[in-house]
Parts: structure tokens; sequence; C-alpha cells
């Protein structure tokens, strides 16, 4: 068990080590208990108005029951945190945010909206009263969640949320999750947590529980970032290569915290300043703040995170370099203590993703 936000986790549990639990998610199911997320509903016909003066995303034009990860920014263009917003047939938004972030997302949130209902709109921001947080991941997810509900799974796709009992426990199910598998996420009543678990376990001898070691990993091979490692609110959207979390809508009104500076950014010629992108380390693996170098052993850069892959068997890292070097291919040099050892600029995510997307 470790400290983290505040919460006692697991990082692994005694049946798997980390690595054997990243396997089983990739080929099974694992469940992961994520209760430490800040779960919130933002109330009122003014909803929409105001999550959009917060986030970067196009609130407006979801579909009912969708949503999308979005970024939370500062008037600086940096970012906050990253979270899921979702457009609720319930009538409000329904917002999860980071553990590490939520005590300064409840407040920055809290004081927006207090500014908003002082300026006459009609917004409410309630924090998700008793609720816990429980990841399904993997590609028998389906297979086993199906037996416990009666709605067809086979029609929720990635990022659409609903209303269901589950083996008759009223819960929210999204399709959505952090490891670059088919999964889902489930808020449920905290009193009964356990009894969904074990009802989940029970099904099958392919369902696990899972920590944070797999969690890390899984997502890293995804080309998922990790707040606090890989964006802050020293880095934008641009910097971020997460540029994709804003519309066309978004981008030509500028009504987001922060647009000028970003698109300002965005839009450059010619174009300057640090990227995020991936990296495959040859021989030893990168860790974060370990220096990204160029072939002529200039320090261009910085390792975000880094680690084995257990999939590819790759040296994998996040880093930022200088935007020169962000061409895939590219050379590079990663030095790891004392030495320097070869690496290559490649593109994201590092494993394949394994959404539930529906046909094209």
């Amino acid at each position: 068990m470790v400290d983290f936000a505040g919460w006692a986790l697991p990082v692994s549990y005694p049946d798997l080590s980390h690595v054997e639990s990243h396997h089983h998610t990739r080929k099974g199911v694992s469940i992961f208990d994520v209760s430490h997320m800040l779960q919130l509903h933002i109330h009122g016909k003014d909803r929409i108005k105001f999550i959009e003066s917060i986030l970067v995303a196009d609130v407006e034009s979801l579909a009912v029951n969708t949503g999308t990860l979005s970024l939370m920014t500062t008037e600086e263009g940096g970012i906050i945190d990253d979270c899921i917003v979702h457009k609720s047939s319930a009538g409000f938004l329904n917002l999860v945010c980071n553990a590490g972030c939520a005590e300064k997302d409840l407040a920055h949130i809290t004081e927006r909206s207090q500014a908003a209902i002082s300026a006459g709109l009609d917004v409410t921001v309630e924090v998700k009263p008793k609720h816990s947080l429980i990841a399904v991941q993997g590609p028998k997810m389906s297979s086993v969640l199906q037996q416990g509900i009666q709605d067809d799974l086979s029609q929720l796709y990635f990022n659409h949320t609903a209303l269901v009992d589950v083996w008759g426990i009223p819960c929210r199910v999204t399709r959505c999750g952090y490891t670059g598998e088919d999964g889902v996420e489930i808020s449920v009543p905290d009193g009964q947590t356990v009894e969904l678990v074990e009802r989940l376990m029970s099904v099958s001898d392919d369902v696990a529980l899972a920590g944070l070691g797999a969690r890390d990993s899984l997502r890293l091979e995804a080309g998922l970032c990790l707040y606090g490692n890989d964006i802050d609110e020293t880095t934008t959207p641009v910097e971020g290569s997460l540029m994709w979390t804003i519309s066309k809508r978004r981008r030509a009104a500028r009504d987001f915290p922060g647009a000028d500076k970003i698109m300002g950014q965005f839009l450059a010629k010619p174009k300057s300043g640090k990227r995020r992108v991936g990296v495959v380390v040859d021989k030893a693996p990168a860790r974060p703040h370990y220096p990204v170098l160029n072939m002529e052993g200039e320090i261009i850069g910085e390792v975000t995170s880094g680690s084995p892959s257990p999939c590819s068997g790759q040296n994998i890292a996040m880093a930022y370099v200088d935007h020169k070097y962000i061409k895939n291919g590219t050379p590079l040099q990663v030095q790891v203590r004392k030495r320097v050892f070869p690496a290559t600029k490649v593109p994201m995510p590092f494993v394949p993703t394994q959404y539930y997307n529906p046909p094209k």
C-alpha cells in the first residue's frame, strides 16, 4: 500500500505481480478501485455555458449521454487538470477529476461557479455524495459485465454513459478507462461497492483485482498523460500535444481560459517551443527528469514518464523536447545516470488501443 493524494492504495495484489497484472488486463479483465477520483454533478439551465467557461471541451456539441476527455486551463494557458465530462440525459453534467487535483479543482470550480451565479447564471456544483468508482478494464469486460445487466452492452460505445442496474444495484456505467483497453467505469453507491466487486469476481477466473503499478504502465503504453508528471500548470495543450481536445468551434470562439496564449502558440509560424513526444530508449529504462539530448550531446528536453513496456519489451517514455526534434524516427539520446543511451522519437500510443467505437 502507498499514499496517493491522501488515499491508501495498493500498488499490486498478492496473487499477481505488477507485470502479471499488466498482462492480465491486456488479455482478461482487471478491476481497479478508482474511488479516490473526484465526482461532480453540474446542474442548472446555464450548466453548459458555465462548464465551457472553465474547460476547453465543446460540451454544447456533445450528444446526450456521451462525453469526452477535456482540460481545465488557467488564464495563462496552463493545465489545471485533465478530466472527463459527460452530458447526462438526467439533466446535469457529470465531471470526473483526478484525485491528486481534487482539492484545488473543487476550490477553482466553486470560485468560478460563485462568480457565475453573481453574474446571473443558473448553475449549481454538487459533489456526488457517497459513491465509489470502479474501473473494469480488459477485452473480456463486456462478456463479464453483460451477465449483470439487462441492457445490451454492444450498444454502449466508447465515452458513452448510461444509468443501469448492475446485478440490481443502481449505477452509472461509462465506457471509458485509462488503460487503452476496452472497459467501463462504474459509479456505484458506497454501501454496495463490495457487493458489486464480489459479483464481478464470481463470474469468471478471468477477473482479477489490479493496483497502481499496472494502471501506470498500462496508461503509459496507451500514451496517456499522468497529471503532475506529463502535464501541469506550466504546460499548455499545444506543448502537451493535446490540441485535439479543443474543437474548431472553441478554437474559433477563443472563449476558454488562456485561449489567446494557447491559440497564439498553435498558429505561430515558425513553430517553436517544447512538445510532448514518445521515445523508445535502447538498453536502459528512462525515468522522469532524465535529460534528452540531440546527437550533438546538447540537452533538448526531459523525460516525464518512463518504464519498460511489458507488452512490447521496449523501454518506452514520454518526454518534452524542442519542436525541432518531433519528427517520427528522429535519433535522440537519453542520459541515464552517468551514461548516455541511443533513443528514437516514435508515435504514441506505444501499444495499439482497443477502445470500443461504433462501426464505421
